[in-house]
């Protein structure tokens, strides 16, 4: 098994694209790292750029205590799975599994125990003998880690290996994988899209725009300390409602002021959220931006419209229009209009609000996220 460092990583093409920049992390022995982000990011790149199928144009990697920069991607000792699975069509599921060993010139008896031990462990014992053809995207995808796993490798290269399959499918073989990590004890490191995947099964996640890492974290300091904006609103489903705000000092305290202009209309009202004195006690930098406009930030689940919330609050209390209400079982998803600004609730299955109601909601002061309006850095977790 083994640790990586990447030091200064940059991928450039030709004609000035530098697909990745300064892409600098140590990950541990036995460590699951997810790397995230929307697509063109640079996350596939890295993870290529490690793999050797990709040549690093700066910086350096190691596996181990070992600079492999100029080593031949079979001699890294690293496994990477596919998204398109990249199983050979005409070969049995026996045959692509034990593929790799063959080349290794490994005993024929000691093939046949890796791979049977590998198919028993992902319950493709019964698959052995057929073609991918006749194999779902499930089976195929469990054929395809079990070649990586017969390698017995020191890292798991996996490159949005869940992405061809169905939703249930998805979620089962997720639970599946982050097993298989904990029962091999090797180091992965997984690339996705999609942060339910991430935050779900990674020890640390690396969030990555434009070729540059913005946060590399645990899955609950990402959704609760976002560094920045964009890491705010790509981390969680649905996404962290924003508002342009200013903040204000009233009554002594640090408050955050939106809502409409219009004094022409009766219409036009102003809300304000009042920060608890313990979210603000810690954060001097906030005085620098009394009088001037932030960006408001506040997830889905921290907009209540149970009355024993909006009864107990002192602050934050506003009026929105509903747009479009979904049930999705487990809870509900309430789009809304408040003084033009969209926002979207998370709530109780329960709640009977539907499209063209006025409803009464409460933020809970204490989920604040406040945003730098220029650079976008987080002033306030």
């Amino acid at each position: 098994m083994a640790s990586l460092s990447l030091r200064g990583i940059y991928k450039r093409y030709p004609g000035g694209v530098t697909a990745v920049s300064d892409f600098t992390m140590n990950i541990k022995d036995k460590e699951f790292i997810i790397l995230v982000g929307p697509s063109g990011c640079g996350k596939s790149t890295t993870l290529r750029m490690i793999a050797g199928l990709e040549e690093i144009s700066e910086g350096e990697l190691f596996i181990g205590d070992r600079l492999v920069n100029d080593v031949a991607p079979k001699d890294r000792d690293i496994a990477m799975v596919f998204q398109s699975y990249a199983l050979y069509p005409h070969m049995t599921v026996f045959e692509n599994m034990a593929f790799g060993l063959k080349l290794r010139k490994v005993p024929k008896d000691e093939i046949k125990r890796l791979v049977e031990e590998a198919a028993k462990s992902l319950d493709i014992s019964h698959l052995l003998d057929r073609k991918p053809k006749a194999l779902s995207g499930g089976q195929r995808q469990r054929v395809a880690l079990g070649r990586a796993i017969v390698r017995d490798p020191q890292v798991f290269l996996l490159d949005e290996p869940l992405s061809n399959l169905d939703a249930k499918l998805r979620a089962q073989m997720r639970t599946e994988l982050s097993k298989l990590h904990k029962r091999l004890g090797t180091t992965f490191i997984y690339v996705t899209h999609d942060q339910i995947e991430a935050m779900t099964m990674g020890d640390r996640i690396v969030v990555m725009k434009d070729g540059f890492i913005q946060q590399i974290d645990s899955p609950i300091n990402l959704y609760e300390n976002p560094v920045n904006k964009f890491v705010a609103g790509f981390m969680g489903s649905p996404q962290m409602n924003f508002i342009d705000a200013k903040l204000i000092l009233q009554n002594g305290k640090y408050t955050v002021e939106f809502g409409s202009e219009d004094t022409k209309s009766s219409r036009g009202r102003k809300f304000y959220v009042e920060l608890p004195n313990s979210k603000t006690a810690d954060c001097e930098g906030l005085k620098n931006y009394v009088d001037k406009e932030v960006t408001f930030g506040i997830r889905p689940e921290n907009i209540h419209d149970e009355e024993m919330f909006i009864s107990a609050a002192t602050t934050g209390i506003i009026e929105a229009n509903v747009d479009v209400t979904e049930m999705m079982g487990a809870e509900s998803y309430l789009y809304l209009t408040c003084e033009g600004i969209p926002l979207t609730a998370r709530v109780s299955p329960r709640c009977t609000a539907r499209p063209q109601d006025v409803v009464k909601l409460a933020f809970d002061p204490n989920k604040v996220h406040l945003f730098d309006k220029d650079d976008e850095h987080a002033i306030l977790s």
